[in-house]
């Protein structure tokens, strides 16, 4: 059976949430950055960057959560895949826009805005790490205003990003604007990215 390594609350969440639309059987290794099992032979045998998510399908071992979500896609030939050339290379073309243009800042913004963990340990260990700094938040919500504005303006006249159909792309693109939530990121002036990500998010197979 296929089994995913990773945790809800981390870019293995992206996924999960393929696997669910896939309707297919996986086991869920709960696995989670500071864990000490990312640093055993074992893990690091399937990736040696000791990061999440990672997929064991037999054969196979991948990391990478986009990279994941095409290749599931691909193997278990889902309509969320277009099958002509052009349609893939749109999927990759978002799914690469996200991550170099939107997925650096909007984590920023997330880090400096959500509450720390409760656990006191955990939350010195987060905080530690992203010590509060107002011009970072700043600087990475004034990074969002541009992708956020093209995004907006692309949705205006269709439903998703390839057309009317939700597909691999606003699956990938979502999992990762889905931050702009905790983050308290105002789309009021981005309605039709507000609309989207309501429509991606309110999916069965993403709320998990």
């Amino acid at each position: 059976m296929l089994k995913v390594y990773g945790i809800k609350g981390s870019r293995a969440a992206r996924t999960l949430w393929m696997c669910r639309e896939l309707g297919i059987s996986f086991d869920q290794v709960p696995v989670n950055f500071a864990d000490p099992a990312s640093k055993t032979a074992e893990f690091l045998a399937l990736n040696p960057s000791g990061k999440i998510p990672v997929i064991d399908d037999g054969e196979v071992s991948l990391s990478e959560s986009m990279a994941i979500n095409i290749y599931l896609a691909k193997k278990h030939s889902s309509p969320l895949m277009p099958k002509d050339l052009a349609g893939e290379a749109r999927v990759l073309q978002w799914s690469f826009w996200v991550v170099t243009e939107m997925e650096k800042p909007l984590l920023q913004a997330l880090f400096q805005r959500m509450k720390p963990p409760a656990d006191a340990a955990a939350a010195q260990y987060f905080r530690e790490r992203n010590p509060l700094n107002p011009e970072v938040e700043r600087v990475a919500l004034e990074a969002l205003e541009k992708p956020l504005t093209y995004l907006n303006s692309h949705l205006a006249t269709r439903e998703y990003l390839l057309g009317n159909e939700f597909s691999l792309a606003d699956l990938n693109v979502a999992s990762v604007l889905g931050w702009l939530i905790p983050a308290r990121v105002d789309l009021t002036n981005k309605p039709y990215v507000q609309q989207w990500l309501g429509r991606c998010l309110g999916r069965p197979a993403a709320r998990g």
